[in-house]
């Protein structure tokens, strides 16, 4: 099925079409700032051609989401499986409360991405991000991986300010020389080699499935740091283990 979208439709007309749809693959070109789509969805195909608006794949149940262009802010907030896939930019709030599926964004994310990520028995949820992401990556993050790859060419550092603040569960990997200054106490580095991690291997990979551009072999022999909650971080104490 396709839909072509005329900038006036309001979100609401949209999603109740994509909902009743009884095609499992449907192309959207024409989108501008249209929320919600895929919120709560399962067993469904999305492309889209254009720029969907906030709350993209919310609550999403097992869509496989492909954007060719920009998304907005909370784009997966509190999603439990399925994938979806940025070709360009994400806002701020990416993966907000994530609790299963992947998020795979080619360039950069704003701030906050992967706070209160969590994961439970088999959901773990992943985000990668292609370039750098904003202040307050992975904040609270309580469980999943988020990875970023640094491959942004505007010279900025990998991360921004407070990555990790509160973190007490989960993992980060950041591809990079130098360990980023202005860490939080609740975060412990290790320098290690992306190829040796089994993990991180197989999500590069899978990333690098969508933008064969780059190479998963170059990305993963290369040098990352692993930061992982401070085993005297006093977040840790207050939550359960996960």
């Amino acid at each position: 099925m396709e839909i072509n979208v005329d900038e006036n439709v309001h979100f609401q007309a949209l999603n109740r079409i994509v909902r009743e749809s009884k095609d499992t693959d449907i192309t959207i070109n024409g989108i501008v700032g249209q929320r919600y789509v895929a919120d709560g969805l399962s067993g469904k195909r999305i492309v889209i051609n254009g720029v969907p608006g906030n709350a993209l794949g919310a609550y999403m149940n097992g869509c496989e989401v492909i954007v060719h262009g920009n998304v907005q802010e909370a784009t997966g907030d509190t999603m439990n499986s399925g994938k979806i896939v940025v070709y360009g930019n994400a806002g701020d709030a990416t993966g907000y409360a994530m609790r299963g599926g992947r998020i795979y964004i080619r360039d950069n994310t704003g701030y906050r991405a992967g706070i209160h990520m969590k994961a439970y028995m088999d959901f773990k949820p992943a985000i990668v991000i292609g370039g750098r992401a904003g202040s307050f990556l992975g904040e609270y993050q309580a469980g999943g991986v988020i990875v970023v790859l640094g491959q942004n060419k505007d010279g900025l550092p990998i991360i921004n300010n407070f990555c990790g603040t509160g973190m007490h569960g989960g993992v980060m990997y950041l591809r990079c020389d130098e360990l980023p200054k202005s860490l939080p106490s609740q975060v412990s580095a290790e320098r290690v080699w992306g190829a040796d991690i089994e993990e991180l291997s197989e999500l590069v990979r899978d990333w690098c499935n969508f933008f064969p551009e780059y190479n998963a072999e170059t990305l993963l022999g290369h040098n990352f740091f692993r930061l992982t909650p401070n085993s005297d971080n006093p977040y840790k104490q207050m939550y359960t283990n996960n």
